[in-house]
């Protein structure tokens, strides 16, 4: 199969969908790959690179003419559409039910696109969702912290400083992988948390690993949520649904009972976003004011760690690549149902259930 893998064009985007190792493995296989030329410099794999392990270095739109089986890592942008067609499959992040004119002006292009998001493995989990939701997660304490500072509008508090003083307190709604990782930052660091999901099996689960010291455990309800957000200084939205826009859980007025200078980070924004004053940023201008909140809601989170972020993809989307590749669409579906959930678009339309749920088609 003849595979092309793309420079990312979104703000500050430096991931591409495939690394050295993972051509060379592809052209091990006995396939053809097609890279553009400077895609991987922003994580320091060069042209050079690609070359030594067999890539054809090409333009963009010689890689789009000449491919059949695109790996991307964020869904296309507008500009991108004209370059799709219905002689390619499309492998990356989709992220639909974040975009519904973006979403339906990708499906008239013809591509069948599979989307990393929604891959489920034998276990019901999400494997290619997974790795970045782990580092979105790490990250959201780390930016969060930033925008406390003073000189970012922040309240001026440091998470965790010393038991003597205010701890400050940090809310995780939603302990998926993303949360957790969030969760495990702010426990370390020696901050207060509340652990808000809707599962109590899960907060039970968390309750053995993390013990009770300084650690609130809480069943999301609209008043519980209300009631853990007036103390808190960082609160990350960590809420995600398979193929579905995130469900608005942080209200506007919570947003207001939040003390001034508090961060809201939202992890969710790429399927919409958690919060109802959430709307998209960019890691050129991450952040923006309302009722004295810092809200943070940047689509592509771990594009700011990209030599981390792409390796860790590389992991978990090789041997899915590895598969379609060797056996094609129809048969590398159908003997893996959980690769088979990834498929969101074929023959002009929107296939996946949930995805067609949220969208209202």
């Amino acid at each position: 199969m003849r595979i092309g893998s793309p420079k990312e064009i979104k703000n500050n985007e430096n991931r591409i969908g495939l690394t050295p190792d993972s051509v060379k493995a592809l052209i091990n296989d006995g396939h053809e790959v097609f890279i553009e030329s400077e895609a991987g410099d922003g994580i320091g794999c060069f042209d050079d690179h690609y070359k030594d392990v067999g890539a054809d270095i090409v333009s963009l739109e010689s890689l789009y003419n000449n491919s059949e089986l695109i790996i991307k890592v964020k869904e296309p942008t507008r500009e991108e559409h004209n370059l799709l067609n219905s002689d390619h499959i499309l492998f990356t992040y989709l992220h639909l039910a974040g975009n519904k004119q973006l979403s339906l002006d990708l499906v008239k292009t013809g591509v069948t696109g599979i989307a990393y998001e929604t891959v489920t493995s034998d276990n019901g989990n999400l494997p290619l969702l997974s790795p970045m939701s782990k580092i979105a997660g790490q990250l959201a304490f780390l930016v969060g912290s930033y925008n406390l500072l003073s000189q970012n509008k922040g309240i001026g508090k440091l998470l965790g400083f010393d038991g003597q003083f205010d701890l400050g307190t940090v809310t995780v709604i939603g302990a998926g992988a993303a949360g957790e990782q969030s969760i495990s930052m702010a426990i370390r660091n020696g901050a207060k948390v509340n652990i808000v999901d809707l599962s109590e099996d899960k907060l039970n689960k968390l309750k053995q690993r993390f013990g009770e010291k300084n650690i609130r455990y809480i069943k999301s309800t609209e008043t519980s949520i209300l009631e853990a957000v007036r103390e808190t200084d960082l609160l990350i939205g960590a809420v995600y649904l398979v193929g579905k826009s995130a469900p608005k859980v942080i209200t506007r007025q919570m947003i207001k009972e939040m003390p001034s200078g508090g961060v809201f980070v939202d992890i969710s924004i790429d399927q919409g976003g958690c919060g109802e004053s959430s709307k998209p940023t960019t890691h050129d201008q991450p952040t923006y004011l309302i009722d004295d909140v810092v809200h943070y809601c940047v689509t592509n989170m771990p594009g700011s760690v990209p030599v981390t972020s792409t390796f860790a993809l590389n992991k978990a989307t090789l041997p899915y690549i590895r598969s379609l590749a060797k056996n094609g669409l129809e048969k590398a579906l159908s003997e893996d149902p959980g690769f088979k959930d990834g498929l969101n678009i074929q023959n002009g339309m929107i296939v996946h259930k949930s995805v067609r749920e949220s969208l209202g088609i």
